[in-house]
């Protein structure tokens, strides 16, 4: 099986990436939903609508994250016109995860001079994002969701590392968006505040494990570039 294809796997894999980045996510964009639900003005802070503004960041920040696989797969196209170029884009796209992995654990911190080239895309969108606070409506949510994933984040570059070797901006957008969904569940626990989960989430071992297996999914794609 091609690891880099549509095959349910892959999804799968990148869907339990996005849940085993929970603690980075947390640390990152944990304070941004805190800061989000208490601005929205006490009398409006009734259960119902802040779940749906909490979706609604959510949401949006996923489509950003399928609209950007889509933009990177496309680039893959261009790239990926020979088998030699494809199997270099597999091996880049496998390197990231590995650096990601030592990026969840806190092993290496080498991802952050990668998100500094995002930083300047990010003094554009910030202005734009600032201008929809306070968000009370759900519309209002998802348009900044939608700005916010645009926010620099390691994780999210090893991941469109993977989406430039799916070469296919379907395929791209849908890895993208498998990725999005698996970090849904720590953002959301940050956003009601459950503290006890969020701690297991950002605790050590939690944090250990959750690099091993990525490692282990990264090696297992570049065994599968090995002649047999």
């Amino acid at each position: 099986m091609d690891p880099t294809g549509l095959g349910f796997p892959p999804l799968v894999a990148a869907f339990v990436f996005g849940l085993l980045g929970g603690a980075h996510c947390i640390g990152m964009c944990g304070g941004i939903m805190s800061a989000l639900t208490f601005a929205v003005p006490p009398s409006m802070r009734s259960p119902a609508r802040l779940s749906g503004l909490l979706l609604g960041y959510n949401l949006g920040r996923v489509l950003s994250y399928m609209s950007a696989g889509a933009l990177v797969a496309s680039l893959g196209t261009v790239l990926a016109l020979s088998p030699a170029a494809r199997i270099a884009l597999q091996v880049f796209a496998a390197m990231m995860l590995i650096l990601m992995a030592l990026y969840i654990a806190n092993w290496w911190r080498g991802l952050l001079k990668v998100e500094a080239v995002g930083k300047r895309l990010w003094r554009h969108l910030e202005p734009v994002g600032k201008r929809l606070m306070p968000v009370v409506r759900v519309p209002q949510a998802v348009a900044l969701g939608a700005v916010w994933g645009w926010l620099p984040c390691g994780l999210v570059y090893s991941m469109l590392a993977w989406s430039l070797a799916m070469a296919d901006p379907l395929r791209g957008a849908l890895l993208m968006g498998a990725f999005g969904l698996g970090t849904l569940p720590a953002l959301l626990v940050t956003g009601f505040a459950a503290r006890q989960l969020g701690s297991l989430i950002r605790h050590r071992a939690t944090r250990t494990v959750a690099a091993l297996s990525i490692i282990a999914f990264a090696l297992w794609q570049l065994a599968s570039l090995l002649p047999h």
